[in-house]
């Protein structure tokens, strides 16, 4: 076993003998919950319409539910299908360092592996904390987006330490999950480069099936590639260079909520934007933004940043978000329909837009998200500058932020049902949860 599974595992024995501390406790129910929130949002998006027409029915040895139905599904299949549900809408959390991904894409693996087993809420709550533990010290180690792999290679190490976890692996069987997830799990950033297609929001879903397939070979003594990080043609020497990880309790503390369905590197300029709107007279003649590098080699370099002609481009690009924000107000789900990615008023307000990146903001990413944006109008100018956007560590959610949110997407109706079940996880199975799911007043 190399030192980075053999430190991971170390970890996961720490997180299993331990309680979770209350405040981290909380957070990870927020991020179930918010999760499932996201999800319902996405239930009827072309590409979980597609997978469900593509991967349905099915079944195996186990079987866990699809969200929002009484559909079941092998537990690869229904990560799949849910796991797109929760990242599609580019709605759930973030975390920001070196790499910057979305923690809560281990959610679906975990909570379906865990309907299958028949497990409680409480061992879910430990398992997804290891898994945002992993991916955050990943992430802080190392950039593979700057090698030209895509950041869900993490996701493939997390979900597969979570699931390590859940089942109660011993070290030579949790050694194989992870080299059995990781090997064939490198994805390329040809995913989120130029014109975004549907697999942006369906290739993390994608690793964490994976990763729930490894674990199903690996818990009955299927063995994979070792040593899978420090090997001849191991992760080190083919997708990384070499790091050391540094696992610490709680990372979900440092992730973020999202409060608009953006890429997060927008969070602030779509908060500002919006603001500005509130305020701003006369009509529109300029629009000067000041950002930092990531956001700007991620959201607004590419030339398809300035035309998105999918919605996946568009909810990755700045000008896009900014133009239609000050255009219609706050980005919403429906923000990214394909008539406003050709709205003239949006279009001609990104051709008067200018982005341009200063060292002050270089400085200040990634413990925040800062953004200047100041509007030249006909009766003058209007400037707002933000540090950090709602949702981010630095500026929380609280339990009534996240219901105001879920109303939003979900209605009053069912927020109610969803967030009282959430606020006492720890203490129900996930067959109950997944009832709470699939209510018919989730239906519509």
């Amino acid at each position: 076993m190399d030192h980075i599974v053999q430190s991971i595992f170390q970890h996961s024995g720490e997180v299993a003998n331990r309680a979770l501390e209350r405040n981290v406790l909380e957070e990870i129910k927020k991020r179930i919950a918010d999760s499932i929130v996201t999800s319902y949002g996405a239930r009827n998006a072309k590409p979980v319409l597609i997978e469900k027409k593509a991967l349905l029915p099915s079944s195996g040895k186990y079987n866990s539910p699809v969200y929002f139905s009484r559909d079941l599904a092998s537990p690869d299949v229904a990560t799949l299908i849910n796991g797109s549900m929760t990242r599609y809408l580019d709605f759930n959390d973030t975390y920001l360092s070196k790499e910057a991904l979305h923690p809560s894409d281990n959610i679906p693996p975990i909570l379906s592996m865990a309907y299958a087993k028949e497990l409680s809420g409480s061992s879910v709550a430990k398992a997804v904390s290891l898994a945002y533990d992993v991916v955050g010290a990943l992430s802080d180690a190392v950039s593979v987006r700057d090698r030209g792999w895509d950041h869900v290679v993490y996701i493939s190490i997390s979900s597969a330490s979570g699931l390590g976890l859940l089942l109660d692996l011993d070290e030579e069987k949790f050694e194989n999950n992870l080299n059995l997830a990781i090997n064939n799990n490198i994805s390329l950033r040809q995913t989120r480069a130029g014109e975004l297609s549907m697999w942006k929001g369906c290739t993390a879903s994608d690793a964490s099936r994976n990763s729930v397939f490894a674990s199903l070979l690996a818990m009955e003594g299927f063995t994979g590639p070792s040593p899978i990080f420090t090997g001849e043609m191991g992760f080190f020497k083919q997708v990384s260079g070499e790091f050391d990880l540094n696992l610490q309790h709680g990372k979900v503390l440092r992730t973020m909520i999202k409060n608009f369905p953006v890429e997060y590197h927008a969070m602030s300029a779509a908060e500002v934007a919006s603001n500005l709107r509130s305020r701003i007279e006369g009509k529109i003649e300029k629009v000067n933004v000041e950002t930092f590098e990531v956001a700007h080699k991620i959201i607004i370099k590419d030339p398809e940043k300035l035309r998105p002609r999918t919605r996946e481009t568009a909810d990755h690009s700045m000008p896009y978000i900014v133009a239609y924000t000050l255009v219609y107000g706050a980005p919403n789900p429906s923000s990214y329909e394909d008539h406003l990615l050709h709205d003239s008023k949006i279009l001609a307000l990104i051709d008067r837009s200018s982005y341009t990146v200063t060292d002050k903001f270089n400085s200040m990413y990634p413990e925040y998200l800062p953004v200047k944006i100041e509007v030249t109008t006909d009766k003058g100018k209007f400037t707002e500058e933000l540090d950090v956007p709602k949702g981010h560590h630095r500026n929380p959610y609280t339990w009534d932020d996240l219901a105001r949110k879920a109303n939003s997407v979900m209605g009053e109706d069912n927020s109610r049902k969803l967030m009282g079940f959430m606020k006492n996880f720890e203490k129900r199975s996930i067959g109950e949860l997944f009832e709470v799911i699939s209510d018919v007043n989730f239906k519509g």
